[in-house]
Formats: C-alpha cells, structure tokens, sequence
C-alpha cells in the first residue's frame, strides 16, 4: 500500500509500473489524486535531484526512490538503515534489478525490485552499432552495480551511473569537444536538456511530452537500438551523393581527356600523341560525347533513386570501396562507351 501511495506522483515509467503492480498483484484499488487531495494530501513528484517521490496523508510521510536518497531522508528522522536493507539492496543490484526502498515516516519499510527486461537481440544489434564505428553508453540513474550488470547483459560499451540531467549534459559536452558526433535516445523529461543538446536527439515514442519536444524525431517503436536505421539511411545517403559526384568528376575528367585530342589534333598535331582512342574525326568526337553523356545521366537515374546499397564498414573502408567502384568506373567508362558510340555514329555516316 505504501509503495503504491508513494508512486502516485511518479511520472517516470518504474513509477507507473509499481501502481499498476500493486494493484493487479496485491487487489489495491487504484487511486485518483482527485480524491486524496480533498483527505488534505501532498504529493511529492519525483524529481532528479531528489530521486524520491512520495505522499504526505493523514500525518504520514510515504516515501519511495533510490537508496542513497532514502536513506539521508530516514537519517533526518533518527532512522538508519538495517544491515539486512542493505545486503536485500546489494543483492539485488548484483542481478542487475533495480532496488527502490519505501519508508514510512522516516523508518524504512522495505525494499522493491524492479527488473529491465533486455529484449531479445540487443546484444547482437549493439555489437553491429559497433561494428559501423559507433561506441554506445548507457546513462542511468542506477547505481553502479546494477548499471554494470545491465550494461554487461546488453554488450554497452560503456556506461554511466547515478546520472542526473547536469551528468547527462557534461558527457555530450565533453563528447562534442572531442569532435565527435553524438546521438542521445531518452523517454524522460530528464532527458529533454540532453536530447536537445545532442547532435542528434532521439525521442521514444512512449516517453514524456518534454523528450518529444525536445528531440530530432520521435521513434514511434520506442526502440533505442533504432539508431543503426537512422545511422543507415544517413550514411546511405550521403555514400550515394558520393558515388554520383565522384562518378560524374571522373568521368568528366575521362570524357575531356578522350575528345580534346580528337578535336584540336588539326590544329596541333603533337595531341595526335594523346589520342589514344583514335576516335575517327573531331565531329564524330563531340557526337560520341554528347550521346554517352546524355546516356549516363539515364543510366545513373535509378542509382540516385535507390541509393548505394550500405554496408556496415568503417569510413576508410567505405571511402577505399567507392574511389575503386565510382572514381575507377567514372575513369573506364567514358573511354569504353565514347568509342563503341564514336564506331558506331561512323558507321552510320552520322559524322
């Protein structure tokens, strides 16, 4: 029942979680705020720097929130914590739960276990953020123990614990002065500084009106790991704009280098040299080159609409495999189709 009254104002998603669970689990009826207003109750919302939320009714202070918070609230009552509160605690961050203690009137009462299901597939879609250069940190205001054990079970690279929003702002900071760009996902109002901070903020569908406003864009899935698409589209994007420009700078410098010598080799037969194509006269030259212009701008249409297919490599790699496939292709091509069209434009007598 305690933990319930004290969750009432809790707006974070474990708060919501607790009311919802003592409710079905235990029979308690559900409360409206409306109602303990007119029995003369406080609430006390949960806050960052608190880290607690709670109710005053009747003569009772109900608290709930993390244990280092609680316990310098039972510690103005005259109260300390147990040795069995604390191992009940330890125990449970070791297995990776969240430990929330209830007190009542300064006296702590108990302590509730709260569990963040890893969902199936995470480690293996945070191995492959790795694998596209990506580090990722989880910032929680956990304590360290259960931190680590989620980060372990999840493969985070690293993470941060005990954070509040100014923790969350300092790392991004501290990130961005490296050069670095950043991503930042959050559900809570305490994210909202971050998200707004990051280069890009990633707000989950299920969390507060203040993420929301505050991140980039909304995921309507809620899922963190919706980053590799995002990260995806964005390096797709920009790999297809490569492609094309440093296909098309090629193969100018291919189809200039091919028409030049043609064209001016009556006027200065030494670039009789540099005509090493032999296209067959300078009209033929130009024709040939307007026609496989004209027939590349076709040809690249599909490419710029679908994009070069990504793949998860490095950025020296990525920047290796275009210069080979579009620097190379822009250079070859222009040589090969220029003279396939210049024999067959003379064929034809079209010049």
């Amino acid at each position: 029942d305690a933990a319930q009254l004290s969750s009432l104002a809790d707006e974070t998603p474990e708060g919501r979680s607790i009311v919802v669970f003592a409710k079905e689990k235990y029979g308690l009826r559900g409360r409206e705020i409306g109602e303990l207003s007119e029995r003369k109750s406080e609430f006390i919302p949960f806050t960052a720097q608190t880290r607690m939320s709670g109710i005053n009714l009747n003569g009772r202070e109900i608290r709930k929130g993390a244990v280092d918070a609680i316990e310098k609230y039972a510690t103005v009552g005259g109260n300390q914590s147990s040795a069995e509160l604390r191992e009940i605690v330890e125990r449970i961050a070791k297995l990776g739960g969240t430990p929330l203690v209830v007190a009542d009137n300064h006296k702590p009462l108990g302590v509730i276990y709260l569990k963040d299901i890893v969902k199936g597939g995470m480690r293996e879609r945070f191995n492959q953020l790795r694998q596209m250069g990506i580090r990722t940190v989880m910032i929680t205001g956990d304590n360290p123990l259960t931190a680590s054990s989620i980060a372990n079970e999840a493969g985070v690279d690293d993470f941060l614990a005990e954070a509040t929003p100014e923790d969350k702002m300092a790392l991004i900071k501290r990130e961005q002065a490296e050069g670095k760009l950043v991503a930042m996902t959050g559900d809570g109002t305490n994210d909202a500084p971050a998200l707004a901070q990051a280069d890009v903020g990633v707000a989950m569908n299920t969390g507060t009106q203040a993420a929301k406003e505050a991140g980039n864009m909304v995921d309507l899935d809620s899922d963190p790991t919706k980053l590799i698409e995002i990260v995806e589209i964005g390096k797709q994007l920009l790999m297809t704009r490569g492609a094309l420009t440093t296909f098309s700078i090629a193969n100018d410098v291919a189809k200039y280098f091919a028409i030049i010598p043609a064209m001016f080799a009556a006027t200065f037969p030494v670039l009789n040299a540099l005509n090493i194509m032999g296209l067959a006269t300078p009209q033929s030259a130009i024709l040939s080159a307007v026609i496989f212009n004209a027939v590349v701008i076709i040809a690249l249409i599909p490419l710029a609409l679908k994009g070069v297919k990504y793949r998860a490599l490095s950025a020296s790699s990525l920047l290796k495999r275009n210069l080979l496939i579009y620097g190379l292709g822009g250079l070859i091509a222009p040589f090969i189709g220029i003279k396939i069209i210049d024999v067959v434009v003379t064929a034809l007598g079209l010049a």
